[in-house]
């Protein structure tokens, strides 16, 4: 399959490497299928490619790179989301980058409240949102 990408240019997917994101992106409205894509050139952070988009990408990496400790309760999600059988080796933890600034003032930041949950069973992507408590 072929789709076009604002980085990228067009590229050719493999069919089984889309990711279909049930309850969509949040902020992103009517886009349900992505592309994650490794390039690299731009490790350790990857793209969420919207396959219906060229313009929608988002930089995401593997929050265990830099917090080793990082913990994500799946449980829930599992539950929600009706995965049955899944082993938790089969679940991809990914987190929103977002990078301002130029050269050398570049400031990195990642959505750790935020993150990118990919079953790689059913390819099947869920952002979750994690609610701290307060005090």
């Amino acid at each position: 399959m072929k789709i076009g990408t604002r980085k990228f240019g067009d590229i050719h997917i493999d069919a089984d490497k889309i990711l279909t994101m049930p309850e969509g992106l949040p902020g992103f409205p009517g886009f349900d299928h992505f592309v994650l894509i490794e390039d690299k050139k731009t490790a350790p952070f990857c793209w969420l490619q919207s396959t219906q988009e060229p313009d929608l990408a988002l930089v995401v990496m593997d929050p265990f790179l830099f917090i080793p400790d990082y913990q994500v309760n799946v449980d829930t999600l599992i539950t929600e989301m009706d995965w049955k059988n899944i082993n938790r080796k089969d679940l991809l933890i990914y987190v929103v980058v977002n990078i301002f600034g130029e050269n050398e003032t570049k400031t990195i930041t990642a959505n750790l409240m935020g993150p990118l949950v990919i079953n790689t069973k059913n390819n099947q992507a869920v952002q979750m949102i994690i609610i701290s408590p307060i005090g």
